[in-house]
């Protein structure tokens, strides 16, 4: 709720939260009424580039240039400003537009995708932090930041061939970006469709539609590549490699640590029966075998090797409290008990800062590295034939554990979105990529 947050701050005051809810209220102030828009276009392009990158920044400590007397407000933009433009602009909106190199650089997104959460004791007392959303340190520690790829190329892709940016004197533009801001977010995006009246949601059907279709052309053509190799067959026992590789410029899953992916491995024989399957997601949307899903105080190691059903590879962060203890709320982690998540090409485990490390057996892992990652399947089967294996590395915006650990809050606002999430958790995982081979044992 960056706008009623900054209202709030320059008043003198506190950013509230549960104060502006519920949502679409009758009566609503004007602040409610900002926190329940979200985040304007505003927002960002007022965003000022003071100690942007720095920890100073993050946790959306951005700063603003002071409103002037006359109450012409700068607004930053990528473009050289045209003095006759920059008129018209302000006698229509009230701002002043202003040529900024910084509006296409990935510190401006780090100041809001660089968080770090305050653990609590029982009195209240800070006990310890949490880098829990590293997106902006993932990359400046891969190959894409010496590339100069910046977070804006891939969420916010540029239009190709010149464009006109405005109906009125619009010129035309190369390269212009979209303003998809496309991510990993396709099953909340259609949640707030589903339950658009009772969340007061202005978007139109159609258009929070079309951004979760653009979302899962994201995940699905551009996120990563699975492939298998070695693959043996002696009569009674198969054994194959599964390789999976992560094409974007941070850890995969990133951001939220409810986010995971894993390898949905099935093996079938020659009259199409499964005769072994590693990471099948039920309606509930829980991993079978998957021990954070059953209980929750377990979670599921990093293999390097599977030769069970009951065995399934998660990439996936474990935040812990200061007991180790596994949990879902941020208000109590202050460790990472679990990191596999992928790793973007370029990124060394050996160097890597500790709060973007990879933590758990992946550590030491020598087949876990910025290249993706190496699993060795050995499955044992009862005759001879011809076998075929289907691997899918699946994605979950929402993972099981982090959804129903919200049943024993009694509060309207975790107990409504857990009603959503049930109603909705059949279809709460994707496949984002497919790997399938054949297999014939020798006679």
């Amino acid at each position: 709720m960056p706008m009623a947050q900054k209202i709030a701050h320059a008043a003198g005051g506190k950013g509230e939260v549960f104060a502006h809810l519920p949502v679409a209220q009758r009566n609503a102030s004007a602040l409610q009424r900002l926190a329940s828009d979200g985040i304007s276009c505003t927002v960002c392009h007022q965003i000022a580039p003071d100690k942007l990158g720095t920890r100073d920044s993050f946790n959306a400590n951005f700063s603003l240039r002071p409103t002037p007397v006359d109450g012409a407000r700068l607004i930053f933009g990528p473009y050289r400003v045209d003095s006759g433009r920059q008129s018209i602009m302000r006698s229509v909106t009230g701002f002043v537009q202003a040529e900024a190199p910084h509006i296409k650089q990935s510190e401006l997104c780090a100041s809001c995708h660089t968080l770090i959460t305050e653990a609590f004791g029982p009195n209240g007392e800070v006990v310890g932090s949490l880098p829990e959303q590293m997106n902006y340190q993932e990359w400046q520690h891969s190959a894409f930041r010496k590339e100069e790829r910046s977070c804006q190329s891939c969420h916010m892709p540029p239009v190709a061939g010149p464009v006109r940016i405005s109906s009125v004197l619009g010129d035309t533009r190369d390269q212009l970006s979209q303003h998809v801001f496309v991510g990993g977010n396709a099953f909340m995006v259609r949640m707030l469709n589903r339950y658009r009246s009772e969340l007061g949601v202005a978007a139109l059907p159609s258009e929070l539609e079309a951004t979760a279709r653009a979302t899962m052309r994201q995940l699905q053509g551009e996120t990563a590549t699975l492939s298998m190799s070695a693959l043996e067959f002696n009569g009674t026992q198969l054994t194959f490699n599964v390789d999976v590789r992560n094409l974007t410029g941070h850890k995969f899953p990133t951001g939220y640590p409810s986010r995971r992916a894993w390898l949905h491995v099935t093996v079938r024989d020659g009259d199409n029966i499964a005769v072994f399957e590693s990471g099948r997601v039920d309606d509930t949307g829980a991993i079978r075998g998957n021990d954070n899903d059953a209980d929750p105080r377990k979670f599921e190691p990093h293999y390097e090797q599977i030769t069970d059903a009951s065995e399934v590879q998660i990439y996936e962060p474990i935040i812990g409290d200061p007991s180790g203890i596994p949990t879902t709320g941020l208000l109590s982690a202050t460790q990472y008990l679990k990191d596999n998540r992928l790793l973007p090409r370029g990124f060394e485990k050996s160097s890597a800062a500790p709060e973007i490390g990879v933590y758990g057996s992946a550590n030491s892992d020598p087949d876990f590295t910025e290249s993706g990652d190496r699993i060795r399947y050995t499955v044992e089967v009862l005759r001879t034939g011809s076998y075929t294996v289907e691997v899918e590395l699946r994605y979950q915006t929402i993972g099981y554990r982090w959804a129903h650990n919200l049943d024993t809050y009694d509060a309207p606002e975790p107990k409504r979105f857990a009603t959503y999430y049930r109603s909705m958790s059949s279809s709460s995982s994707i496949v984002v990529a497919k790997a399938i081979a054949q297999l014939a044992g020798r006679p």
